[in-house]
C-alpha cells in the first residue's frame, strides 16, 4: 500500500508533464530506438592463454583496429624523455632472444609480466615491439592467424592509459601488426583516462573509433561519456551522444540519467529535463536522489514549490532509514548552491525575475517540508545573504 501511495504522489506531482512530453515530438523522434548488435568476445581470465589465445569476431579482422589514442589526443602525455625500466628491458631482451634467435615462443608469463611492469612510454614502445615480433612468429611458425585473446588486448590498452601513453598511435593502423583487437572494454580504459583528465577531445575520438569499428555501445560507455560532458560543461556534446545511445537501444543506468538530468537543471533547461524524465520513467519506476531532486528543482523553476516539496516527501518515503539523512543534505545543496549555478546560465534580462522567484519559492518549499518533519536542519540564512539573488 505504501508503494502504491508513493507512486500516486509522484504521478500527481509529475502528471502535468504529459502534455509537454507529447507535444515535443521533434526531440523524441530523434531518439529512434533500434536493437544494438551483439559483439561480445570471451574474456580469458587464465593468463596462460595470453600469447596463444585468440578472440573471434563476426567481422573481418582487417576492418578493425585497436583502441589506442592518436598523437594529437593529448599534448601532455609522453613529453618527458625517459629510459625503459630495468625489469621491462630485461624481459624484452629475453623475449626477443627466444623469438628471433631460438625461433620459439617465450613463456606466456613473460609477456604478462612485461605488461604489468610497464611504467613509461619507453616501456610501451618495447611492449609493442615485442607484440609485433610475437605476431610475426605466430603467423610464420605456428600458422596462427587470429589475434591475441581479448583479455590481453584489454590489459595492453589499460596499461597505455595508466602510464599516460595514450598518444601511442602505431596501434591505430588499419592493418595493425600487433595482433591486437579493439573491444568496448579496451575503449573504456581510454575513456576513463579521458574522464580523469577532463579530455573531451580524446573522448570524441574514441567514440569515433567505436563507430568506425562497429563496436556496440554499452551502458557503461554512456556513464563515462555523460560524466565527461558534464564535467567539461558541454551540453551540445551530451545532447549529440544521448541521441546516439538512444538510437543504438542502449538502456541507460540510473546514474547516467542522474548526470543528464542534473546537467539540464543546472542550466535551467526544464524542457530538456522533462523530456529526459520521460525517457527515464519508461525504463525505471523509482527515482534516485539525483533524478528526484532534479525534478524538484524543475518544479521550482515553474513556480510550484508545494509540488516540489511533495515530490521530495515521496522520494523520502522510498529511502531506507539509513539514507533519509541524504534528503537534508540534498535540500541544503538546493538552497545554498543550485540558485547561483542556475542563474549563471540565464540571459542577463532573465536573471532578475528568476532570482526573485527562487528567493520566494525556495523558502515556501522548505516550509512545506518542515510541516511534514523534513529538512529540520536546513537553514535559509545563506539564501537570504546570497548576493546573486539580491
Amino acid at each position: 500500500m505504501q508503494v502504491l501511495s508513493n507512486a500516486r504522489n509522484l504521478a500527481r506531482v509529475l502528471g502535468s508533464r504529459t502534455i509537454l512530453f507529447n507535444s515535443n515530438q521533434l526531440y523524441l523522434s530523434s531518439l529512434i530506438q533500434s536493437p544494438s548488435s551483439s559483439l561480445q568476445c570471451q574474456l580469458h581470465s587464465d593468463a596462460s592463454s595470453g600469447i596463444n589465445g585468440s578472440c573471434y569476431y563476426p567481422m573481418p579482422l582487417h576492418s578493425i583496429y585497436p583502441m589506442i589514442s592518436r598523437t594529437f589526443f593529448s599534448t601532455e602525455a609522453g613529453t618527458v624523455n625517459s629510459n625503459p625500466t630495468e625489469a621491462v628491458k630485461e624481459l624484452y631482451d629475453d623475449m626477443l632472444q627466444s623469438v628471433n634467435v631460438k625461433r620459439t615462443m617465450p613463456p606466456n608469463a613473460s609477456l604478462w609480466s612485461m605488461i604489468g611492469n610497464c611504467k613509461n612510454r619507453e616501456d610501451i614502445k618495447l611492449l609493442f615491439n615485442v607484440l609485433q615480433n610475437l605476431r610475426r612468429l605466430r603467423l610464420s611458425n605456428l600458422r596462427i592467424h587470429s589475434n591475441f585473446n581479448c583479455n590481453l588486448c584489454q590489459q595492453v590498452a589499460k596499461t597505455c592509459a595508466c602510464v599516460g601513453a595514450i598518444d601511442f598511435k602505431k596501434a591505430l593502423w588499419l592493418h595493425n601488426v600487433y595482433g591486437l583487437t579493439p573491444s568496448v572494454a579496451s575503449a573504456h580504459h581510454l575513456l576513463s583516462y579521458a574522464k580523469a583528465h577532463n579530455d573531451a577531445k580524446l573522448m570524441v575520438e574514441v567514440m569515433r573509433l567505436l563507430k568506425r569499428n562497429n563496436l556496440p555501445l554499452q551502458a557503461g560507455t554512456a556513464d563515462i561519456v555523460f560524466s565527461i560532458c558534464y564535467n567539461t560543461n558541454d551540453w551540445e556534446l551530451i545532447s549529440k551522444y544521448s541521441k546516439r545511445f538512444m538510437k543504438a537501444g542502449v538502456k541507460l543506468r540510473q546514474t547516467t540519467f542522474g548526470t543528464w538530468m542534473e546537467f539540464a537543471i543546472r542550466r535551467g533547461d526544464t524542457e530538456s529535463l522533462w523530456n529526459i524524465e520521460k525517457l527515464r520513467s519508461e525504463s525505471m519506476k523509482q527515482h534516485s536522489l539525483t533524478t528526484g531532486f532534479a525534478c524538484a528543482k524543475g518544479l521550482l523553476l515553474e513556480r510550484k514549490p508545494e509540488d516540489a516539496a511533495a515530490l521530495i516527501q515521496a522520494l523520502n518515503e522510498t529511502l531506507s532509514d539509513g539514507r533519509k539523512q541524504s534528503i537534508t543534505v540534498e535540500v541544503e545543496k538546493l538552497v545554498n548552491e543550485w540558485p547561483s549555478e542556475v542563474l549563471k546560465h540565464q540571459k542577463e534580462e532573465d536573471k532578475k525575475a528568476l532570482a526573485a522567484s527562487l528567493k520566494s519559492d525556495i523558502p515556501t518549499m522548505v516550509a512545506s517540508l518542515l510541516n511534514i518533519g523534513l529538512a529540520r536542519d536546513v537553514k535559509l540564512e545563506d539564501l537570504t545573504k546570497n548576493e546573486i539573488l539580491s
